[in-house]
């Protein structure tokens, strides 16, 4: 029992040995410090080798015995910086105090340089570096400008001097957070006499400005009131006019109403005697419209009507025409195809009206039938000896007929009456289709 007790108290003081070597290891930084860990070195990002190793915040550890952890604050260094009898631009000596905050810098660079410089150096004595290098600068700006610039202008004066600090600020690895002049004097009282100058130049500005303004004032008075004159008669004027106007205007009116009255009369003559001569247009058209329906389009009517009756009777007389064409077109193909007989029968079928043709020329003869008989002699005397009883005149007309077709009428019946026999009768013709 007193062994596993010595043994548990041997293992919670090794715990609490190695936790103590390992917590004297780390290095833990604060944001307002910068650890610098020397004793291993190491290349910059310029290319120079140095010995150390910078820490900016975070944790790390370090090698015991070959590293060594030193601190630099980044915290602000308040500083008071004056300087007593600098000459100033045309050899006046002032008196200036100012103030300026700086630290540390912590940019890559300017950080190294502070390490290099102030590494274990107490706060008191980079802020004491810092000042003397101020003040220098302070010197050398205010050789640059005249006593009224530097007292006037505090803003530009304090920008120079920042301008002109800086490259030996940054020199030195600090950075300057604020630089202010809170007071600028003289031994010899030459600021005194400028303000009082100035004070007088301003006063007697200001008596200039008041007279020049009462002046104006009165000016302004006077011509207010040339103008309030000027304003009344102009209104005065502007009065008479507005009413001369009015009664022009009032004439115009009446004018106008009078003419537009006369116009109104005139255009209601107008339109009586349009509607009138509408109303007459109307009457005009339905007499035209009764006599197209009483008259024309009855009469229309009537010549369509005859129109398509002539028009039918000329169908049937086309009709009947083109069908005795065809009827005589297949007469001749017979006529044609029987060669003499059928040129005698032609004749044959023409003989009755020829003949009736030819008794027509006899006065108060009627032949209803003719029956020709042979004597039999066999010379076929018949015809000849009819024909040659015939008066002269049906000589002459059968003669005017051969002249007139080519037909031998005469010489065709003594033809046919040679071939024919005794006692023998003619039948009767077929009826010859009209023409």
């Amino acid at each position: 029992m007193a062994t596993a007790l010595a043994l548990a108290i041997i293992a919670v003081l090794a715990v609490l040995f190695v936790i103590m070597i390992v917590s004297s290891l780390i290095v833990i930084c604060p944001p307002n410090k910068v650890a610098v860990i020397s004793g291993r070195t190491r290349a910059l990002s310029d290319g120079r080798t140095v010995g150390y190793r910078i820490l900016k915040g975070g944790r790390t550890l370090r090698i015991p015995i070959l590293e060594k952890v030193s601190w630099m604050d980044l915290s602000t260094i308040p500083l008071e910086v004056s300087v007593t009898n600098a000459y100033s631009k045309g050899a006046i000596p002032l008196n200036v105090q100012g103030i300026a905050n700086v630290k540390v810098s912590s940019a890559e660079g300017l950080l190294e340089n502070a390490a290099e410089r102030f590494l274990d150096r107490p706060t008191e004595q980079i802020g004491q570096i810092a000042k003397e290098t101020l003040e220098a600068n302070l010197r050398g700006v205010l050789a640059t400008l005249s006593p009224e610039e530097v007292n006037e202008d505090r803003l530009k004066f304090s920008q120079q001097l920042i301008d002109e600090a800086d490259d030996d600020i940054k020199t030195l690895g600090l950075e300057l957070d604020v630089m202010k002049i809170q007071n600028v004097t003289d031994d010899n009282q030459y600021l005194d006499s400028v303000g009082r100058r100035l004070t007088a130049e301003v006063v007697k500005q200001a008596r200039v400005a008041e007279a020049e303004r009462m002046a104006e004032s009165e000016a302004a008075e006077a011509a207010a009131r040339e103008r309030a004159q000027i304003a009344t008669v102009q209104a005065d004027k502007n009065i008479v006019e507005e009413q001369n106007q009015l009664r022009v205007r009032t004439a115009e009116l009446e004018a106008i109403a009078k003419a537009k009255e006369e116009e109104a009369s005139v255009a209601g003559d107008i339109a009586r005697a349009t509607a009138e001569q509408e109303l007459e247009q109307q009457r005009i058209e339905l007499e035209r419209r009764r006599l197209e329906a009483d008259v024309v389009t009855p009469a229309k009517a009537n010549l369509e009507a005859k129109q398509l009756a002539a028009q039918a009777e000329a169908a049937k007389i086309i009709e009947d025409g083109k069908a005795q064409v065809e009827v005589f077109q297949r007469l001749t193909e017979q006529y044609q195809a029987a060669g003499d007989d059928g040129q005698r029968i032609f004749v044959l079928n023409m003989l009755p009206e020829l003949v009736d043709k030819i008794v027509s020329t006899v006065n108060n003869i009627d032949i209803d039938r003719v029956a020709i008989v042979d004597n039999g002699g066999g010379q076929g005397g018949g015809i000849p000896g009819l024909v040659s009883q015939l008066p002269g005149a049906v000589v002459s007309l059968t003669e005017q007929i051969e002249a007139a077709t080519g037909v031998d009428i005469l010489g065709s019946m003594r033809s046919d009456q040679a071939g024919s026999e005794p006692d023998s009768e003619l039948p009767p013709p077929p009826p010859t289709p009209e023409a």
